[in-house]
């Protein structure tokens, strides 16, 4: 069992994410924010439950709906807002934007635009940590739309060769941008990684419980050079592909949308959870929203008047 004190921390860091993804749109409509973003909405319980089974020293690799997972893993709200901005006070000066926010002192080996990119940084950071002798781990962090790319399987079968501790985490939301998963996936999602000998489990992912109570069990294993594992969490985002994704209805049900909201919300659900043991009280809740609410205002507040980077920068800590 989860202890109540965990389980808060669990409801907070969901909610953090939960309402800096809504300032994220806002910021979006008023034409404040440049580009696009993909909002991870309606997937907290799976960066939370998984970020929160590592240490501090452990590493992830995200995707370009990655927002989620740099604030689990201790990402500040400040610095995050500054670099969907543009601005020098962003982790990347205001240079990676949505898609490229890294994240190093605390593990976050990048958010990453190609679907599937960041598979071969995760388990080149899983190798280093063999080779130095550390009990270090990696989680990738990809969504279903990834299992087409062959760099992926490339991966997993260096990481099964060498027994390497990574864990190759596979948020399936079901669409691959504007097209179900059932229409560009054949077999199985778990026979993949089956198919080189790697462990799987499926689960639900909107259970931030039982998403840390299995990444827990997976990365021990990891920790014990075990080798690598893969793990399906089942989930949906509630909005569009990217904020300019308004009107889904043409590759998707309204209805399905509002049946997942309705019955499948991680954040309603823990906080139901919280309510019903007698944990806390529907005031507390509404309490600890305000509160994080007042934390992402002024994270976007100072975002909004911090400086651009000066021009002289343009060609600095950029490769290609």
């Amino acid at each position: 069992m989860v202890d109540s004190d965990k389980l808060l921390r669990f409801y907070r860091q969901m909610l953090k994410i939960r309402l800096f993804e809504e300032q994220v749109n806002q910021l979006y409509l008023g034409a404040k924010m440049p580009g696009l973003a993909h909002l991870y909405i309606g997937q907290e319980a799976v960066a939370v439950g998984v970020c929160e089974a590592l240490r501090a020293d452990d590493y992830i690799t995200s995707t370009h709906r990655g927002h989620g997972h740099c604030l689990a893993k201790g990402a500040a709200i400040d610095k995050m807002f500054a670099e969907l901005l543009g601005k020098a006070d962003g982790y990347c000066r205001g240079k990676g934007g949505s898609m490229h926010i890294a994240d190093q002192e605390r593990g976050n080996l990048g958010a990453n635009a190609i679907v599937g990119g960041s598979a071969g940084i995760a388990t080149g950071a899983a190798l280093s940590a063999k080779m130095r002798g550390t009990d270090q781990v990696a989680v990738c962090f990809f969504g279903e739309g990834a299992l087409g790319q062959g760099l992926l399987y490339e991966c997993m079968n260096m990481a099964a060769l060498w027994k390497l501790p990574v864990i190759y985490l596979c948020e399936n939301n079901m669409y691959n941008e504007y097209t179900h998963y059932s229409e560009t996936t054949a077999g199985t999602i778990e026979g993949r990684a089956q198919a080189f000998g790697i462990p799987t489990e499926t689960i639900e992912g909107q259970d931030v419980e039982l998403v840390y109570r299995t990444a827990s069990k997976l990365i021990e294993r990891a920790r014990k050079s075990d080798g690598p594992s893969f793990l399906l969490c089942n989930t949906y985002r509630f909005h569009g592909h990217h904020v300019g994704d308004i009107d889904r209805a043409y590759y998707r049900p309204k209805k399905e949308e509002e049946e997942w909201k309705e019955r499948r919300d991680p954040v309603k659900l823990l906080a139901d959870k919280l309510v019903r043991s007698e944990i806390v009280d529907r005031q507390f809740l509404a309490g600890t929203e305000s509160e994080i609410a007042g934390e992402i205002k002024s994270g976007a507040d100072f975002a909004l008047n911090a400086p651009y980077p000066d021009a002289t920068e343009v060609d600095q800590d950029v490769y290609a």
